[in-house]
C-alpha cells in the first residue's frame, strides 16, 4: 500500500474568511478555540494554536475583526483557525458599559442559531454595531434591530409593515402578542390594554430613538424572544442583554429637573 506524507492529507479541507470575534477559552495550556462570526461561513468554531501567546492574546478580543483560514481534515471536524487581524476594536469597546455588554450580548443572540448556518447579512448587520456600541442611542436601535432579524432568521419574524386588521401603514403603533404583527391605533383602541407597544422608530415614521421608545422596543423584542426562544429551549436570556439594556437606558434617561 502506498503511504502519502502526513502534509498531503493533513488538511484536506480549507476556507478563508473574514471574520469578528465573539469569545474564546482556553484549550490546553497555550492554545484556544476562538469562536467567530464570519461572513460567509457564520458563527464558527476553531483552534487557535499559540492563542494564549503574547502577540495573540490581543487579536482574539471579542469585536475585533480578523481574517480567518480554517484548515480540518474533514468538515466535521473541529479543525483550526490562522488568524490575521484587520481592525483592533477591543481596547475601545472596553471604554463604556454599553460596549461592554452589547458584544457579549450580541454573542449570546447569535448563538441562538446552529453554528456554521451561513447568515451574511447578519454579520454585515454585526460589523456596522461594534463601530456603534459607544453610542447609546446608535447601539440601542441597531441592538433592537439585530434581535429582530435573528428572531426572522428563526423563523419567527415579526410583520411591522402594515396593520393586520386593515392592511394600513398609517398610525401603527401596537403590535398583537399573538400574531407578532402590527396594529393600527384605531384597530388596536378596543383591545390596548393587551397590545405591545410599538415604538415610533420601528413602525416607519422616520424618527430617532429615545429612552421610551427604546425601552418598548426592549420589551417588544423580550416578549417574543422569550415566547419562541428562551422557554421553548429551557434556557436563560443572557444576563449581558440586561445589561446592556440597563446601561443604554440609564444613559438616555432624562435628566430630572433642576430645583429652583
Amino acid at each position: 500500500m502506498i503511504r502519502l506524507p502526513p502534509q498531503v492529507y493533513a488538511f484536506s479541507m480549507q476556507w478563508s474568511d473574514q471574520a469578528i470575534i465573539l469569545g474564546v477559552r482556553r484549550h490546553g495550556e497555550s492554545s484556544v478555540i476562538a469562536e467567530v462570526m464570519t461572513s460567509a461561513h457564520g458563527r464558527h468554531l476553531g483552534l487557535v494554536r499559540s492563542g494564549r501567546s503574547r502577540a495573540m492574546q490581543p487579536v482574539l478580543q471579542p469585536g475585533n475583526s480578523v481574517e480567518v483560514t480554517w484548515r480540518a481534515r474533514l468538515d466535521e471536524h473541529l479543525g483550526e483557525f490562522r488568524v490575521e487581524p484587520l481592525e483592533l476594536r477591543a481596547a475601545r469597546l472596553m471604554e463604556a458599559a454599553t460596549s461592554v455588554y452589547g458584544i457579549q450580548a450580541l454573542g449570546a443572540l447569535l448563538r441562538l442559531l446552529p453554528e456554521r448556518d451561513p447568515h451574511p447579512h447578519l454579520y454585515e448587520a454585526l460589523a456596522v454595531i461594534v463601530d456603534h456600541l459607544q453610542d447609546p442611542a446608535d447601539a440601542g436601535e441597531l441592538f433592537v434591530r439585530f434581535e429582530l432579524a435573528v428572531l426572522n432568521d428563526l423563523g419567527f419574524g415579526l410583520d411591522l409593515s402594515e396593520c393586520a386588521a386593515t392592511g394600513s401603514r398609517a398610525e401603527l403603533v401596537y403590535v398583537s402578542p399573538k400574531t407578532g404583527r402590527a396594529v393600527s391605533r384605531a384597530a388596536g383602541a378596543p383591545y390596548a390594554e393587551r397590545m405591545l407597544a410599538l415604538p415610533d422608530f420601528l413602525s416607519g415614521a422616520h424618527s430617532a430613538a429615545d429612552h421610551d421608545s427604546l425601552a418598548a422596543a426592549f420589551r417588544l423584542t423580550a416578549y417574543f424572544l422569550n415566547r419562541h426562544v428562551y422557554e421553548p429551549r429551557g434556557v436563560d436570556v443572557s444576563s449581558a442583554r440586561d445589561g446592556f439594556v440597563h446601561a443604554t437606558l440609564k444613559a438616555l434617561k432624562p435628566a430630572a429637573p433642576s430645583a429652583a
